[in-house]
């Protein structure tokens, strides 16, 4: 059963969007949020999925309505998108660009969203400024959607039967957190502050972890034998 949208705002946001906009722009920002949610693909997950598909409908749902921001005026048609990984957009990055014949070198500033332009000054031919639609594409086992991220991470079957505390190898580091007992598949863990970083009206996003039973996770004990293993070597234990 798909779940609908808390509001139109979320909604919205969901598919990347600050708010309202025209019908070519929801239609487009859903197509990217959706194949980037897909649960056969890499960083997919079934329930940010549905989420995608409800947010959608919700908005056909109110019908068109007019942007709550007047578009860029003169901005070309077929403007290279810049492709940033999860990874690129919390830190920022610099990256290479063809727009016909040139080649662009473009700075995208920590904290961009699908759906948002970034803006060129004077970079047009014509000595106008450019607008470039921004895609944060899965990656390194890392989706966008919004503000926040979204992850798979293995766990032995007995902990989400029995509960405990887990690991989680996150881009900010080693990070934990306790599961309760009896929980059913899907578990998903949410870590607070470890999303898209604020930027402007948008908020601090948060990392969702979609907790996945796997009989090749290393147990509790397995686990803090090796992280033993390596911190205490044998020359640490000579000393």
């Amino acid at each position: 059963m798909i779940a609908p949208a808390p509001s139109l705002n979320e909604a919205f946001a969901v598919l990347g969007l600050h708010g309202p906009a025209e019908q070519a722009a929801v239609t487009r920002a859903f197509r990217l949020a959706v194949k980037s949610a897909r649960p056969e693909q890499p960083g997919g997950d079934a329930d940010r999925f549905r989420r995608v598909i409800a947010a959608y409908r919700l908005i056909q749902s109110v019908g068109p309505a007019r942007p709550a921001l007047a578009a860029p005026v003169q901005r070309p048609v077929a403007l290279p998108v810049v492709g940033l990984t999860p990874l690129q957009a919390l830190a920022g990055a610099r990256t290479m660009l063809r727009l016909g014949d040139r080649q662009l070198r473009v700075h995208a500033p920590a904290g961009m969203r699908t759906g948002e332009y970034l803006r060129l000054r004077a970079a047009a031919t014509d000595g106008s400024d450019l607008y470039l639609p921004v895609l944060i594409r899965a990656a390194d086992g890392l989706a966008a959607m919004g503000d926040d991220l979204y992850m798979s991470w293995p766990v032995p079957e007995r902990l989400l039967a029995d509960g405990g505390r887990v690991e989680i190898e996150t881009h900010a580091g080693l990070r934990g957190a306790w599961v309760a007992p009896g929980l059913t598949d899907p578990v998903r863990l949410r870590l607070r502050g470890l999303g898209l970083p604020a930027r402007g009206a948008r908020p601090e996003g948060h990392l969702f972890v979609s907790l996945k039973p796997s009989g090749d996770a290393p147990s509790a004990a397995e686990d803090l034998l090796a992280r033993f293993t390596r911190v205490w070597t044998p020359d640490r234990l000579a000393a």
